[in-house]
């Protein structure tokens, strides 16, 4: 649905698979990527303020941080970079505005024939996500740049939802017999 728009597509990759805010995706320079290492640096994020691009520090302290990208990611964020003439390290690779984003998130939803989510919406499902995966709070919370895990636990009605199989596990590990 995406890809006939490539870079809208790879933003909507990075901004699901990696949970990241859209200020932040904005922000982003092909020098936070290390492809070898599989990592994308969230250190700074973009505004528009009174008509002008603006780069500004991270909305929080640990919003400063390395996150770590599926291969598939990474390979798809090398494309992406691919697509420029003469972007330099430090050049905005998505540079598009909110507005945009917002836009292209319309035309998909109409396609789809889904209904539109916000565009911080996908940031809401990667962390979903990862809860339904499995990991703790306190791990999601550091890769999504939570400032405390009493934000991450405003998931927490998505927890529960593993508690059967928790049980389950449970009744296995003491007594060896398979309930499921």
């Amino acid at each position: 649905m995406m890809m006939d728009k490539p870079l809208s597509y790879y933003a909507f990759e990075m901004l699901y698979w990696c949970g990241i805010r859209e200020g932040e995706l904005l922000a982003l320079t092909p020098a936070d990527f290390d492809f070898e290492n599989r990592t994308v640096t969230s250190n700074k994020s973009y505004q528009r303020l009174k008509g002008k691009d603006v780069i500004t520090v991270p909305k929080t302290k640990k919003s400063n941080r390395v996150i770590r990208i599926p291969q598939f990611l990474a390979e798809e964020m090398q494309d992406c970079l691919k697509l420029f003439y003469s972007l330099k390290a430090n050049d905005r690779i998505f540079s598009v505005t909110k507005h945009y984003l917002l836009h292209k998130i319309d035309r998909g939803s109409k396609i789809a024939g889904v209904k539109r989510i916000r565009i911080h919406d996908l940031r809401h499902s990667h962390v979903s996500l990862l809860i339904d995966m499995g990991f703790t709070a306190f791990a999601i919370g550091g890769r999504v740049g939570h400032e405390s895990e009493k934000i991450t636990y405003r998931y927490a009605h998505l927890f529960p939802s593993r508690q059967a199989e928790m049980a389950d596990c449970l009744d296995f590990e003491r007594t060896g017999d398979d309930i499921k």
